[in-house]
């Protein structure tokens, strides 16, 4: 058994250095683009742990955030850049892996990396996760890619494109203001969520794309409810309020300003314990295979999702799923009753729908009458 750090730091994080340093201007280049680090957000507790959570186990489906502007949602998700743990990726421009060689065949891998493969060359290498930003005015051919229109109208041959969802595979794809995402892209989104992978068809075109992604969701609701079926599928659910305490509101507004004036010093203050997070993240998601759940954890877990009447078996999985993440966050192979209670009100919260249980209530109530009458007519 191995003892993580990895929520140690979380707690811990603070970097005080930043606060003590000679504030210079940033005289970077204009196309070097530099995030706010995750462990500098000050507070928010829950909600880093829910995105850590997501990351190292992607079963857990995801994470929506539900706050007003100016709560660090965004700044927090773009923060998980230096963080991402390594992932296999293919490293051919049609997707290729060896995992889908020997799941469908060769078939399904083209045919220079089936030459590959009979000559024993890989078709996957690590490289870090990223993070994939869904645009709010996206259209559906960009986010499931269709044909190249320059490429027609210039060489007279029509290619097909990958789309964000494409690219947004073994990745983090992060959508802000989902709740005003158009209809037709959401669903795109959860049904490549769903099954892992889509398929375009244009004409007598077609073409599956892996889309295996860690899907990330902010909303300020005060600008529109966000749909049913959403809901259910986002794992995890953070309600993202403004801080209280003036102290940690003025350490927000020291913070903010340091890195204003010099955001790469910033960086460099967090880059150790930075260093430190995503090396355990990477640790977490290895170790994640070998945790197992108590039988107590599964019957809590059942009992909660049993009490608070909620009807879909989503709750159960994401419960336990997110505690097998916590265990493995903390060095742990197996998940107890503990774990549970720390994930409960993320992975429950927001699920119980008052008007499913009229409905059951009403249907109830019809059955039980028809049955009188079936009893009484002969």
């Amino acid at each position: 058994m191995r003892r993580s750090m990895l929520l140690d730091i979380l707690e811990q994080s603070s970097a005080q250095a930043i606060l003590k340093a000679p504030s210079k201007v940033d005289r970077g280049l204009a196309l070097d683009i530099a995030y706010f680090p995750f462990l500098a957000v000050v507070g928010q507790r829950e909600m880093k742990t829910a995105l850590l959570l997501a990351v190292i186990n992607p079963c857990v489906g995801g994470v929506l955030l539900i706050g007003p502007r100016g709560t660090g949602k965004t700044t927090a998700v773009r923060g998980l850049v230096d963080l991402m743990p390594p992932v296999r990726r293919s490293i051919c421009s049609y997707g290729c892996t060896e995992e889908a060689a020997e799941a469908r065949g060769m078939d399904a891998i083209c045919v220079d990396c089936a030459t590959k493969m009979a000559q024993g060359e890989p078709l996957t290498a690590l490289d870090r996760m990223r993070l994939v930003e869904l645009p709010l005015h996206a259209r559906l051919q960009d986010v499931v890619g269709g044909i190249n229109e320059r490429v027609a109208i210039e060489q007279k041959r029509v290619r097909l494109e990958k789309g964000i969802l494409a690219y947004a595979d073994e990745n983090l794809l992060y959508v802000d203001e989902i709740n005003l995402l158009d209809d037709h892209v959401v669903n795109a989104i959860l049904d490549a969520a769903a099954q892992g992978r889509y398929t375009v068809r244009r004409g007598p075109l077609s073409a599956t794309y892996n889309a295996r992604f860690v899907l990330v969701g902010s909303m300020n609701p005060e600008e529109g409810a966000l749909r049913p079926q959403i809901m259910d599928r986002l794992g995890l659910r953070v309600v993202v309020a403004g801080l209280e305490a003036n102290a940690k509101r003025l350490q927000v507004y020291r913070r903010m300003r340091a890195f204003a004036d010099n955001p790469h010093q910033v960086i460099a203050a967090y880059a150790q314990e930075t260093y430190a997070f995503g090396q355990e993240i990477a640790s977490a998601r290895s170790w994640l295979p070998r945790v197992t759940l108590t039988r107590e954890a599964e019957r809590l877990a059942l009992r909660l999702v049993q009490e608070l009447d909620i009807a879909s078996n989503r709750a159960e999985y994401v419960t336990l799923e997110a505690a097998r993440a916590y265990a493995a966050a903390d060095g742990r192979a197996k998940a107890g009753v503990a774990d549970v209670r720390a994930v409960a009100l993320m992975a429950l919260r927001q699920r119980c729908s008052k008007f499913m249980g009229h409905y059951f209530e009403q249907n109830r109530k019809e059955k039980e009458r028809i049955r009188a009458v079936i009893g009484r007519c002969k």
